[in-house]
């Protein structure tokens, strides 16, 4: 399938990691905190973790480290059908469409839960035609955006004249949680909100990226070490120390499947180490557009590659082969390649 548009959407709240940290000191959430916590939450918030600022859906960022377990749920629901749209209304504007022209809307988000589902808001906020294809990915973690676009070009091939259209969305605020886990505080200092929409057709109309060869890994057997778990009703990330490692060893093993030698990887944001570890791991690739994206927004989660991928082609003049890939919850690490056609 064919790449039409690509467009990324971020809350206009920008806090720097300093203003986290002091913000997060004067909201009261740390004083059940041990001292040991509150020493790892300051030493992230303000030393070389590779992020200079990230995005938050609500301006009063105290009042969100606050909320109960309904008070994010909601968060959640008044948020990320905006965001969503917002990215979609950018990818349509540029690609020359309606919204009322799309004839598939699949949605991928792990921060949040819905019933119906978040396409199902979003096709109502931007007017979708009431037979429109709806359907929504859940549970798939950072690394959904990859598993989404599969989807998309399996609803393609047996609709080979519909026009897809994908969001990638997380309102990763409304997961915010603390305790004495290290992988929990971690987690807070690393994430923020985005989302990103692309826009997809089965037939190439000439100098146009391909995606294709998606490749994936499941290990159940790590699941433990990085997931969403239920805690009164809240959802708490699991973030084991090895994930970097195991991160960098199924991209490897991910790699070594293109079907080329790619020009270019672009890779989900994850955190400082994980980029360098897979830079360890695959020598002679330099993540630059994975660490931008990371730098200016934090980990955004199931968007990050897909704005990554955005950067790389507003910002680099050879897109030819380019290596995406994406990992998270499960394990699971997902690939696939973007070739320009001609």
């Amino acid at each position: 399938m064919y790449l039409q548009s690509l467009a990324s959407a971020f809350p206009p709240h920008a806090f720097t990691q300093r203003e986290c940290f002091e913000i997060l000191s004067q909201s009261g959430a740390m004083e059940g905190l041990r001292g040991r916590s509150r020493d790892l939450l300051q030493k992230v918030l303000t030393g070389d973790s590779g992020i200079e600022t990230r995005r938050f859906c609500d301006p009063d960022l105290k009042k969100t480290f606050g909320y109960d377990a309904g008070a994010l749920h909601q968060h959640f629901e008044d948020h990320a059908p905006r965001l969503a749209s917002d990215a979609l209304v950018k990818a349509c504007d540029l690609a020359s469409i309606k919204p009322s022209g799309i004839d598939a809307l699949l949605v991928c988000t792990c921060t949040g839960y819905l019933c119906p589902g978040l396409s199902s808001y979003i096709s109502e906020r931007l007017g979708l035609r009431p037979n429109a294809f709806l359907q929504d990915l859940l549970g798939l973690g950072c690394g959904a955006a990859l598993p989404l676009l599969e989807t998309a070009r399996g609803f393609l091939a047996a609709n080979p004249d519909a026009t897809v259209a994908t969001i990638a969305v997380e309102i990763s605020s409304a997961a915010f949680y603390l305790n004495d886990e290290p992988g929990v505080l971690i987690s807070l200092c690393l994430f923020g909100d985005g989302a990103a929409a692309a826009i997809w057709k089965a037939k190439n109309q000439g100098g146009q990226l391909r995606f294709q060869n998606f490749r994936t890994i499941h290990q159940p057997e790590h699941r433990e070490k990085i997931r969403f778990v239920n805690a009164g009703g809240r959802l708490k990330n699991q973030l084991h120390r090895d994930v970097p490692a195991l991160a960098a060893k199924a991209v490897s093993q991910l790699y070594q499947m293109s079907s080329n030698a790619p020009r270019k990887i672009i890779a989900h944001t994850g955190g400082r180490d994980v980029i360098e570890a897979i830079e360890r791991a695959i020598l002679g690739q330099k993540l630059s557009s994975t660490r931008e994206i990371l730098r200016q927004y934090g980990n955004i989660s199931s968007p990050s590659v897909l704005a990554a991928l955005e950067h790389s082609l507003a910002t680099s003049a050879h897109a030819e082969s380019l290596w995406l890939t994406a990992f998270g919850a499960g394990f699971a690490a997902h690939s696939g390649e973007m070739v320009l056609s001609h």
